[in-house]
This record gives structure tokens, sequence and C-alpha cells, in this order.
């Protein structure tokens, strides 16, 4: 297997006149991390642990298990689509492509993927094999453009030793966790009184996508159909108005870190600077493991994990999205290549468990049945999700563009430079601008 890290700027760069011909050589892009000094040669899937770690081994398996086929990874930074869109531009694109369901619809609806139906038929995948999430997020006008491999939320994830000296656990060895918005501060003041350091730990600085999903996550709890007209966005609502005072609040009252990106955010977890971290299932094989270490905040099986708690008396509900892997248009003309691509996918598919031990939730439904799954630590805290969580409708195109002018409007509002009213009218009149002019 040969690798490339693949930076911004080289987006539309990639060589592969250096890669050591097989027979049929796949070239793979993906996001999830660059962590070839630990598991680039692992080919034993269950020794592997996070999202690095596990692709990693699973493609290492796939080539060993698969010795006429090359397996050419590029690793983008997250999540890489300026890197793609450059190469499509220049017909460089490579053949396989991991991708969020949320951006799917943005790619297929220029017929620049390739449909599978046909090559998952050919490898006997059944479509109904998939969770009516996983399916549902990779088809578009009836057919599917990818192979469905998870699903993924926000959640509370929580440092039960921190939280045991704050006096809010339960005696059945659970944390006590906030069940409205008046629990919320109650429990944090008493959190930082007895610890002083914030109750959560919140990525707040140089992103926008944790803006978005919380802000998302707060507008289904209370029943906001925001995207009824998925070509126009509503958010100068009560609803939203609700929602980003809250979030407003938390940083005000000093409930939460400040000035934190995502890495100082993962880190100040594990390092104890705050109780609950409000981030993705992707870590929590990754907290899990470091709760069985010595030397971190965590240690001493100190962590699990909850969805985000309903704040508002709508519904249970949480954003969620998922991942896939694309084909882009034209990979499959060598028919060669195209049954290379489809084993790949069976072998995935095949494998969703390795990868549901991230904390993603599995695509493949008897995931969900087998007793491995159902073994792994915290699994029965999040089943839920498989009912609550609930995505934007398929039609809204354009999603991460749409993430990114909330992430930067909800932000400005959180931290002080606009009134709540202003960054909501500022952001719904941006994102519909973005959507009348696609």
């Amino acid at each position: 297997m040969k690798r490339f890290l693949l930076g911004t700027a080289a987006g539309a760069a990639m060589s592969i006149a250096s890669a050591a011909m097989a027979d049929t050589t796949i070239e793979l892009q993906r996001f999830f991390g660059a962590c070839d000094a630990d598991y680039g040669t692992v080919t034993d899937v269950s020794a592997a642990v996070g999202e690095c770690g596990i692709i990693t081994a699973l493609v290492n398996k796939f080539e060993a298990d698969n010795p006429g086929i090359d397996v050419n990874v590029t690793t983008v930074e997250w999540p890489g689509y300026d890197q793609l869109n450059a190469q499509l531009a220049s017909g460089a694109a490579p053949d396989v492509v991991s991708m969020h369901y949320s951006v799917i619809s943005d790619y297929q609806s220029r017929g620049l993927l390739e449909p599978l139906d046909g090559l998952l038929a050919g490898q006997g995948i059944d479509p109904a094999a998939f969770t009516d999430a996983g399916r549902g997020g990779v088809t578009k006008d009836g057919q599917m453009f990818g192979l469905p491999f998870d699903n993924w939320t926000m959640l509370f994830h929580v440092n039960t030793n921190l939280m045991a000296q704050a006096g809010l656990m339960n005696a059945d060895g659970t944390p006590m966790l906030p069940n409205s918005i008046d629990d919320l501060f109650a429990m944090g003041a008493k959190f930082k009184e007895a610890t002083g350091k914030p109750y959560l730990v919140q990525i707040l600085a140089n992103e926008t996508a944790a803006y978005a999903r919380v802000l998302y996550t707060l507008l289904q709890q209370q029943n906001s159909d925001f995207f009824a007209d998925p070509t126009a966005i509503k958010l100068n609502t009560p609803e939203a108005v609700a929602a980003v005072e809250l979030m407003k609040r938390i940083k005000d009252e000093g409930l939460s870190t400040e000035a934190m990106d995502y890495p100082a955010a993962v880190s100040g977890f594990t390092n104890g600077e705050g109780g609950i971290a409000i981030n993705g299932t992707w870590l929590i094989g990754s907290f899990e493991a470091q709760s069985h270490e010595d030397g971190n905040a965590l240690s001493g099986g100190g962590y699990t994990v909850y969805p985000i708690p309903q704040f508002f008396g709508g519904r249970d509900s949480t954003y969620a999205d998922g991942h896939g892997w694309v084909v882009p248009k034209g990979a499959l003309e060598d028919a060669e290549k195209a049954e290379a691509i489809g084993k790949l996918f069976k072998f995935l598919a095949d494998n969703d468990f390795q990868w549901a031990r991230t904390g993603h939730l599995p695509a493949v439904s008897a995931v969900f049945d087998m007793p491995e799954f159902q073994g792994l630590p915290h699994r029965a805290n999040i089943a839920e999700i498989a009912q609550t969580g609930t995505s934007l409708p398929a039609e809204v195109q354009r999603q991460f563009a749409i993430q990114d002018i909330i992430g930067e409007e909800v932000g400005s509002a959180v931290n002080g430079d606009k009134s709540v009213a202003e960054a909501l009218s500022s952001a719904e009149a941006r994102i519909n601008d973005l959507l009348a002019n696609l």
C-alpha cells in the first residue's frame, strides 16, 4: 500500500506515478487522520483503536486478503472537499472517496458520482441490509450513490472522576445529568464550585461545525421545521432565538471552556479541564481506551457517554449525519477496477462491526444484534440515537456551506460580536441567497 498526505494547496496534484503497480490499483482518498507510525503494517483489525487506526487496519487487511489489489491511500485534511473539487475539475479524481451523507447531493446532483446499485448487487450486497438512516443517507433519486458506513452525532462525554468530586454521581455509579435548562445551570454551578473547573468542554474556536450541530439539535428539540422548504431556511423564529440564547448563556455564565479549537477540546477533556465534552461518537473508542490507561484524567475507568439531554419540551432529538464511500464519475469504466472496488465495498460492509468500535453507529442493521457489538462499552447508553438521530432533509443542498455560515453567525452571537437577532437574520439571508443561486 502506498500512502500520501494531501494538503489543501496540493489538492489537484496527487501523483500516482510512483505507486507500485499490482494487478489492479484503487486510489482511495479519505479523511479520518494519518497514523502510519502506529498502524501502517497492522492487519489485526481488532487490535486497532480510533477512526484512523481502524480504517488503516481495515485497508491493510483487505490488501492482505486480496494480493492482486493495491489500495493507494491519500489522507486529506478534514473534510477534504476543496481538494476533491480541484481534482474533479482537473480530471484527476480518485477512485473511492470518503464523504458525509450531507454532502452527497452536492456531487450527485451535478452528475459527478457513479450510482452503485449494480456494483453492490454484483457483490451480493442487499440494500435492505443497511439501516434506514444509512441507506437513506446515500440514496438520491431512487439510486444508491455511496456505500453506507456509519451514522454519527454529538454526545455528552462524561468524566466521572470529576463528577464524583462534584457530588454528581448516582448511587448506581451513573452520572447525574441535566433534564432541563434549569438543571444544566444548577449542576454546572455545583460542578464549578466543587472542582474549580467549567462544567462543559466545547469547541468554540476556529470551528463552525460544532456551533451548527448544537443549533440543529436544539431546534429539533423544539419541533422547529426550519427547513420545511429545502430551498429556504427559517431562522428568524422564537425557537432559533431560544436556542442561541441558551448557547450564549452557557458561555456568559462560565459553564464552558473558552477559545478551544477541536484538538484543544479533545486533549482538554482527557486532561481534566472540564467535566463533560460535547463532541462526536467517533471519540468513544479512544476515550474508553484512555480510561483504562494510567496518567490521564479518565484513568481508573472514569469515563462514560450519553446522548445530549433534551433541554426543550418538544421531542427527544439529536442532529445526526453519517459517513459513506462514493465513487467519482468514470472510475467504474475499467471492468477490473470496478470489480476491485466492489470487493473493497463488500469487505467494508462485512466488517462494519469493526468500524462501529470507533463509537459510530453501524450502517449494517445486523451489527446491532451481534453479541460483540452489544458487549461494547456504553452502547446501551446511546442506543436510542438509532431512533432519535435526525438529519437535515436530504433535499437540502450545500449543507457544509450552510454549516459554515451558521457556525460563523452563531459563533458571533455566542461571543458577543453580534446580537442574537442580528446573527440569525444574517445567517438566514446568507443561506437563502446561497440556495437561490446554486
